[in-house]
């Protein structure tokens, strides 16, 4: 175990016992991680911060659940994705927008390469930028598979979706991905 997680640990064992300094060490740890995975989501500056700082607090009110299994950064990070998906889907019904409107349920085995046909020369942020004009279910399931690295089954459990439903919408959202990189390129 490294001396970083070690001291991970002391700081989680204080929270537990209620300490705020601890707890706003940790919060200082991760609060920057945690708004970038929850901005990617909601897209929006005061949305994310919203969701971050209410993902704080149930992480700090649930952390006698923390098991230790996974690291206290990766399980903070599901709950701040969990709550940023929980938020969009409220802010999608009160749009009256449902996610799966368009969706139809058939597999498709294409798998991202943005390094083929001509786009290595793409900067991430080129990527990111054009990432946020995508409709919001492509956006959320692109975000959930190749930025932060869940695969199919966890991001239909995520989404809610079916599995086959999940391999579509994201097969779909990385060729409207590059289509709108070519048409700016």
């Amino acid at each position: 175990m490294s001396h970083q997680n070690e001291h991970t640990d002391a700081l989680l064992q204080s929270c537990l016992k209620g300490k705020q300094s601890a707890q706003l060490e940790i919060y200082n740890r991760y609060y920057k991680a945690m708004y970038n995975v929850a901005f990617r989501i909601v897209k929006d500056s005061a949305e994310a911060e919203d969701v971050m700082q209410e993902s704080f607090l149930n992480a700090f009110t649930k952390l006698h659940t923390f098991k230790g299994d996974v690291a206290f950064g990766a399980w903070l990070k599901r709950i701040v994705i969990n709550n940023s998906i929980y938020h969009y889907k409220k802010q999608q019904k009160n749009r009256a927008v449902d996610l799966d409107e368009v969706m139809y349920k058939v597999e498709d085995n294409d798998e991202v390469s943005l390094n083929h046909n001509g786009y290595t020369e793409l900067k991430a942020q080129k990527v990111m930028e054009t990432m946020k004009s995508l409709k919001d279910n492509y956006r959320v399931s692109l975000t959930l598979h190749l930025i932060e690295g869940y695969d199919y089954e966890e991001i239909s459990d995520i989404m809610n979706i079916s599995y086959a439903n999940c391999r579509t919408t994201i097969s779909r959202a990385k060729e409207s991905l590059r289509k709108k990189l070519t048409v700016n390129a």
